[in-house]
């Protein structure tokens, strides 16, 4: 297969799992670990633009209400906690980074974190099953999925839409709910990361895949996401997440017995 035809693969699964809560990230380094090859941080986080220029379109009459109504109380409430999220996120992640996180270069965490969250899954959906749920965010939960979103972040696999959405369900927020405020806190998040690799990667001159490569990677991943991210919406509005984790359960340990062979 060819760098190109191998970069279009990794849009597709970019664009498929970074809004299903079974981490994109974790996806990205398994394809790239069975095809033999090792794309830089650089790539995989700047494709991730293109999946959020889809939730961007998806949202669209969402953000415009927000923005052009910002004065009204419920719109700001919710930008304030947005933007409390993404400082809290933002700040956790440059210290991360300045810890020297990496990307894995063994499946075993990942495998690990996919199955752990997979348990997660099934098991809080079974303890939500009959219990009331609410639509507002609170500031307790808009700073714990901030928290959830470095939980992903220190752990691929963890999933950054899984662990905030997961978050978000555990303290009551409903599903709709939780997978909204996940997606719009997903913007600014995802951009800044792409930019800052961005800036990083110009700065110091690293080597990295041919620009035209990423670009063309993040294109397929924003059609795909768009396509992707419709679908989930209408998925949460009539079912659960149980699907997921019962897919990240058996993905989690396939992953084991794979790194076990290598």
């Amino acid at each position: 297969m060819s760098d190109w035809l191998f970069a279009v693969l990794l849009g597709l699964i970019e664009g498929v799992t970074e809004f299903l809560p079974v981490s994109s990230t974790g996806h990205l380094l398994i394809a790239e670990r069975l095809a033999g090859r090792h794309y830089s941080d650089l790539f995989n986080t700047v494709i991730q633009i293109g999946a959020v220029l889809a939730v961007l379109a998806v949202f669209a009459d969402r953000v415009r209400g927000l923005l052009t109504r910002w004065s009204e109380p419920a719109n700001q409430d919710y930008l304030f906690k947005l933007a409390a999220a993404f400082v809290v996120t933002a700040i956790g992640g440059l210290a991360l980074k300045k810890a020297g996180l990496r990307l894995p270069k063994t499946l075993t965490p990942v495998a690990w974190a996919t199955l752990v969250g997979g348990v997660l899954f099934v098991g809080l959906e079974r303890w939500l099953h009959g219990r009331r749920t609410i639509d507002r965010i609170t500031w307790v939960i808009a700073l714990a999925v901030a928290a959830g979103q470095l939980v992903a972040a220190a752990y691929p696999g963890a999933s950054r839409s899984g662990t905030t959405i997961l978050v978000a369900l555990a303290l009551g927020l409903s599903r709709n709910a939780a997978a909204e405020f996940s997606f719009l806190l997903g913007i600014p998040t995802l951009m800044a990361a792409g930019a800052k690799e961005t800036l990083d990667a110009l700065r110091s001159g690293e080597t990295h895949e041919p620009w035209a490569m990423i670009a063309l990677a993040g294109a397929v991943a924003a059609v795909t996401a768009f396509v992707v991210v419709k679908w989930l919406l209408g998925y949460v509005r009539s079912h659960t997440f149980s699907l997921f984790g019962w897919y990240r359960i058996v993905a989690g340990i396939v992953l084991l017995l794979l790194a076990s062979r290598t």
